[in-house]
């Protein structure tokens, strides 16, 4: 009787240690699987890259190329222009509607370069031309506008004269000839002595 039951309590016992040597075995081995599927994830993981949008740049255009030009006098259409570096006066005009009927032709220089900011007055019949410009000799050096040779719209310029007093000077100066002193103006009608005194220092003889 009792050596039959020790042999069976050492079978049990081995069969117990076994049954625990196995659980550890799985443990280790889904320890193990565990690990290992972890770092294939973080080997084949995509990673997220946050990017901060770059700012814009403006490229800047090259710097816009011309010239302006105030047509005026016996032109069909009278007022600032735009032409390109190199263009004549026979552009500035062409722009301007071409000459009016009662233009003085010979007296404008279509060859010549336009300059930026400066004002080509096409002279009208019977007006005197400068040579030297192929304009009416209105605006001399300083800015004073000539009261023997100005046109209609160079005396229009002139503060608190509007057309109808600049044709009164051009008639003025038909019906008694030259102006020989700014002081004439007075004479013109229309023209007072405190609109004489606004004149003076911008007009000449």
């Amino acid at each position: 009787m009792t050596a039959t039951s020790e042999p069976a309590g050492e079978a049990l016992g081995a069969r117990r240690r076994l049954g625990i040597g196995a659980v550890i075995v799985l443990v280790l081995l889904a320890f193990a699987v565990t690990i290992g599927i972890g770092m294939v994830r973080g080997a084949s993981g995509a990673q997220v890259v946050s990017t901060a949008s770059s700012p814009s740049v403006t490229v800047a255009g090259p710097p816009e190329t011309g010239l302006y030009a105030h047509v005026a006098g016996a032109v069909r259409s009278p007022g600032l222009y735009r032409l390109e570096a190199g263009d004549r006066v026979a552009d500035a005009i062409a722009l301007a509607g071409g000459f009016a009927e009662n233009a003085e032709r010979a007296g404008v220089n279509l060859a010549r370069a336009v300059a930026d900011g400066e004002q080509i007055v096409v002279p009208v019949v019977g007006a005197t031309p400068d040579e030297a410009t192929g304009t009416t000799s209105g605006p001399a050096a300083g800015g004073l506008i000539d009261l023997n040779t100005a046109t209609r719209e160079q005396l229009d310029t002139l503060p608190r004269v509007g057309p109808a007093i600049a044709d009164r000077i051009i008639a003025w100066r038909k019906e008694n000839g030259r102006f020989t002193s700014v002081d004439d103006l007075g004479s013109v009608p229309g023209i007072g002595e405190k609109m004489l005194d606004g004149l003076r220092d911008l007009v000449r003889v």
